[in-house]
């Protein structure tokens, strides 16, 4: 099963290269909340979020990923907006103050945890487009690199309670393939940062993939279901593609600030 997300992603990274790198950023932006819309859908679904509270904030969603876009000033204030309408409707829509407070947070969670972590990437993306190369390439390579070093010599348990197949070798394999990937496109695409600085970002953006794998199992575990969606026939839902770069995202650009790479 592996090899075959292995063969997918072989093909789909030239694509998405040629899409990041040669397009203008208003298309990474459809591209992200496309994803983002889906994700946070199947965020609702697997918290049995239904109906206008749903929907409601899917639209949400994408509304606030091209706000930050488009005038990232305001996003704070779109954000709480949305947080007074998600409550509000929540008042509206069901007569029973049962589950309340339970709906409407997993609601603003859902804005916070889906649209909210990505929009650090149209930050990297306005930035400089290689970022985002950068990103997914230490992603993919700290997700690889955790599957086969775990499946090899993994024997002590990472967090057996959030996720039971996951191991402590498991994890410093993902750190080396953060490592591994940024270390790859600094030599290819972005001699500007320092090897020092490639190793820094690597390792944090390794660390935090698994970290965001742990979370989204954590919530996966708490909803009861294997997979976040089924959109993607043995592979899961997007938000299963998402887990680790939502957290990878943040902690990629505030590493690039930390380190002045940035501004």
């Amino acid at each position: 099963m592996h090899f075959k997300r292995l063969i997918i992603s072989i093909i789909f990274v030239p694509v998405l290269y040629l899409y990041i790198m040669y397009l203008p950023p208003e298309y990474f932006l459809l591209l992200l909340t496309f994803f983002a819309t889906i994700g946070l859908a199947e965020f609702h679904t697997m918290c049995k979020i239904k109906g206008l509270m749903k929907y409601s904030g899917i639209l949400w969603g994408a509304v606030l990923m091209f706000v930050f876009f488009a005038a990232e000033g305001r996003f704070l204030n779109i954000l709480l907006l949305a947080v007074l309408t998600t409550t509000g409707l929540r008042l509206f829509i069901k007569r029973d103050a049962r589950s309340s407070i339970s709906d409407s947070s997993t609601s603003v969670l859902g804005l916070l945890y889906v649209p909210g972590l990505l929009t650090f990437q149209i930050s990297l993306m306005k930035a400089e487009p290689a970022w985002i190369i950068l990103l997914y390439a230490s992603v993919w390579a700290a997700d690889s690199m955790a599957y086969y070093v775990g499946k090899g010599i993994g024997k002590r348990k990472l967090y057996e309670e959030m996720s039971p197949n996951k191991t402590v070798a498991g994890a410093v394999g993902s750190v080396i393939g953060g490592i591994l990937g940024a270390g790859l496109i600094k030599a290819v695409l972005m001699q500007q940062i320092t090897i020092q600085q490639a190793v820094l970002i690597g390792a944090a953006v390794g660390s935090a993939t698994v970290i965001g794998d742990l979370v989204e199992s954590m919530f996966k575990r708490d909803a009861g279901v294997k997979d976040s969606g089924n959109l993607l026939p043995g592979h899961g839902g997007i938000l299963d593609k998402l887990d680790g770069v939502t957290f990878a995202g943040p902690v990629l650009y505030w590493s690039c600030l930390g380190l002045k790479l940035i501004s």
